[in-house]
């Protein structure tokens, strides 16, 4: 006769279904119809910013923020005509008591943690599902012939994960949890977050990785260590992404053509930027362009 008792798992917050999940690359100007259905849509504004409509009553939406309208609420998203935002949407189905929390509590700051939770959840999405994230008339999911093993269920798992943590947050009720990395963790991303405004302020020029470097009072071994651990890219390629997202974001704000990007953001020359352009987005800048104007 066995000992062993088998507990089971209760589940406080279980996703039962998805209907959409979003990447947006908005225009300034874009504004969707309002709508209204019997599930929950999470919003969150990757970068930029813009706005949410909600029963009547508008909320500005900032980068780093996120909200959740509640099943059967009048609602909708667009900008606010002056910043090209990015933003994610996802949208499920969910019956747990627990969600009850969020309807009361729909405009949250997103910590570094669930960052990087709804990163995941984009990347994973675009490896399962055969639907264009960038479509905003999309009405559910298709399955890609080629998903890989439990991608649903990881896509659903780390819902799961964002709401529950945005609970605990929330409610203070995580005082048991320690972070992993205590002190030295903290100043490194304080340090890293330093670098990224450094390089931010210096989107327009030409920063090398010593110029970089010096300014961190880091040596170069430690800086690529640490930023790696922290970013998941290396120093330059970041700068270079930043460079790339400023000039999608110019494009999507129609102020200025490709040639006075490509200057504004330091590219020696059109080709340059051109191709560099290609190598991150998988297009080349008139082809971007010609989509925003279609969107």
């Amino acid at each position: 006769m066995s000992d062993f008792v088998k507990l089971p798992v209760r589940r406080d917050i279980q996703v039962d279904y998805l209907v959409t999940v979003h990447y947006f690359e908005y225009s300034k100007d874009f504004e969707f119809d309002p709508e209204r259905h019997d599930f929950w849509e999470l919003v969150y504004m990757d970068k930029g910013e813009g706005t949410v409509f909600s029963d009547d009553v508008r909320y500005s939406l900032r980068q780093g923020e996120l909200f959740i309208h509640k099943p059967n609420e009048l609602h909708a998203t667009y900008a606010n005509g002056v910043v090209a935002p990015n933003i994610v949407i996802v949208s499920f189905g969910c019956d747990s008591p627990v969600m009850d929390f969020f309807k009361s509590n729909q405009r949250l700051t997103v910590n570094d943690a669930e960052r990087a939770i709804l990163a995941d959840i984009v990347r994973e999405s675009q490896r399962t599902f055969s639907t264009p994230l960038g479509d905003p008339y999309t009405k559910g999911l298709e399955v890609a012939e080629d998903a890989p093993v439990g991608g649903e269920q990881s896509v659903v798992n780390l819902l799961e994960q964002l709401l529950v943590r945005l609970h605990r947050r929330l409610n203070a009720d995580e005082r048991d949890v320690r972070l992993h990395s205590s002190v030295r963790l903290r100043v490194e991303n304080e340090i890293v977050q330093r670098i990224i405004d450094y390089m931010r302020e210096n989107i327009g020029n030409s920063l090398s990785f010593a110029q970089v470097c010096h300014f961190s009072a880091q040596s170069s071994t430690t800086l690529k260590t640490m930023f790696k651990s922290s970013t998941g890219l290396g120093v330059m390629e970041y700068y270079r992404l930043l460079k790339i997202d400023e000039a999608k974001r110019m494009m999507r704000e129609g102020s200025r053509n490709i040639t006075q990007i490509a200057d504004q953001l330091g590219y020696t020359s059109v080709h340059y930027f051109s191709r560099h352009f290609k190598q991150v987005t998988g297009m080349n800048a008139s082809e971007y362009l010609l989509s925003i104007q279609a969107k």
